[in-house]
């Protein structure tokens, strides 16, 4: 009965409810999303949003949406400081409250993303990921999800995946609000927005085995 419920669920229900859940949190949260772009534009300047192409639903690349929580500081060649340097006191109160993921909200609208589901991670891992790995593309990717809510960037690759796939072949109504308001406690909280050895997350570099050739 559950499978059931979920399958109804996940087919006629999720999106129309992410619709929904989006637009009103777009109209609520209007005077902070504005207030958000008017900090970035004169902490960090322009652009104020981050704009990113990501993998969504059956690996469909989509646009996502963010507040920028980086300057575009430069080495004498050119190229990009390191994210440490880049990431700014203003940037770090972004990510920790996660206020850089409100644009999100209209990329949910659109519908390229959902309230929840497994999180939109680089173009570039899609060659690195196995077979096992790769089934976090079977949901429209979320807001937040079940790696989020289970240690976030503090976890290592593998149980975020583990976790995504999990969440792919458990989809069901009531576990989308445990996971909405245990992603809202998180939030207060400040849990596991970054790993112990970098400023942001360390990239993925593939499995040893079993890799997908591009």
């Amino acid at each position: 009965m559950e499978n059931t419920l979920g399958g109804v669920y996940r087919r006629f229900l999720k999106r129309p409810m992410d619709f929904i859940l989006s637009l009103i949190a777009i109209l609520i949260l209007s005077p902070i999303l504005l207030l958000v772009a008017i900090l970035v534009r004169t902490k960090l300047g322009s652009p104020v949003l981050f704009k990113q192409k990501r993998p969504g639903l059956n690996e469909n690349i989509f646009m996502m949406y963010k507040f920028r929580t980086m300057t575009d500081e430069r080495d004498k060649d050119g190229g990009l400081l390191p994210d440490s340097v880049r990431l700014t006191k203003f940037g770090r109160l972004l990510r920790s409250t996660s206020l850089d993921e409100l644009p999100e909200l209209f990329n949910i609208l659109k519908g390229d993303m959902s309230i929840v589901g497994p999180r939109p991670l680089l173009v570039q891992y899609l060659p690195l990921y196995n077979i096992h790995q790769k089934r976090r593309h079977e949901a429209r990717p979320g807001l937040s999800g079940l790696a989020q809510i289970s240690g976030r960037n503090a976890i290592s690759w593998e149980d975020k995946f583990n976790l995504d796939v999990e969440y792919v072949d458990n989809v069901s109504f009531t576990g989308d609000w445990k996971i909405i308001l245990m992603t809202i406690k998180k939030v207060f909280v400040r849990e596991g927005i970054n790993s112990e050895t970098a400023a942001t997350i360390e990239p993925f570099k593939g499995n040893k085995k079993d890799r997908i050739e591009s």
